[in-house]
C-alpha cells in the first residue's frame, strides 16, 4: 500500500497499514480537554509527532462549554488543518433534558464553531436509547427545516445516529 505517510520510526516492525487521509477504516479518535489541559500547543506537538495518524479528535464531558470561544475555535481550526474531524463527545445529553430550544440552539452553536460531529450517547442522564433518539428527533425538526435537509442533520450527528433508526 502506498503512503503519504512519514517514514516511521522502527519502521521494520509491522504494524496495521491504513490509507491515507481522509480514511474510512482503521480509524483512531483521541481525547480532547478533560482529563488533562489538551489545548493549542499541545495538539500542535501531537500533530507535528503523530498527525498522519489522528482522524478524529473527541471533546469529552462538555468540556468545551467551560472553555473561550476563541480558544474552541482555534482547536476545531487546528484540526481541520490536520484533517481530523472534531467531534462534541456526548454532551447531547445534558442538552437534551433542557428541551428542544436549548437543542436547536446547541445545534446551531455547534455548527457556527465548526465541529463537524454531535455525538449522541444513549447512557447516562438523557435516558434510554429510545429516549435519547425520540428527543433528538423531536428537538432537531426545526433546525432540519430551516436549513439542513434530515438526513444532512442525521449525518452531522455522527454514526450514532444511525442507532436511532433500528
Amino acid at each position: 500500500m502506498k503512503s503519504n505517510q512519514p517514514k516511521r520510526s522502527f519502521s521494520f516492525l509491522r504494524i496495521n497499514e491504513r490509507e491515507d487521509k481522509p480514511r474510512k477504516r482503521g480509524l483512531t479518535e483521541i481525547r480532547g480537554p478533560y482529563y488533562s489541559v489538551v489545548g493549542r500547543r499541545y495538539l500542535e506537538d501531537l500533530f507535528e509527532t503523530m498527525g498522519a495518524y489522528v482522524d478524529s479528535l473527541k471533546f469529552a464531558g462538555g468540556s468545551f462549554t467551560l472553555m473561550p470561544e476563541r480558544a474552541v475555535r482555534e482547536i476545531v481550526d487546528l484540526c481541520h488543518k490536520h484533517d481530523v474531524l472534531v467531534s462534541t463527545g456526548g454532551f447531547i445529553e445534558r442538552v437534551l433534558v433542557q428541551g428542544g430550544g436549548a437543542v436547536r440552539q446547541y445545534v446551531e452553536e455547534c455548527k457556527k464553531i465548526g465541529f463537524d460531529i454531535i455525538e449522541i450517547s444513549a447512557e447516562g442522564e438523557a435516558g434510554s436509547r429510545h429516549s435519547v433518539c425520540r428527543r433528538w428527533s423531536d428537538a432537531t425538526r426545526g433546525v432540519a427545516s430551516r436549513r439542513h435537509s434530515r438526513s444532512e442533520l442525521d449525518h452531522r450527528a455522527g454514526k450514532t445516529i444511525s442507532r436511532c433508526r433500528r
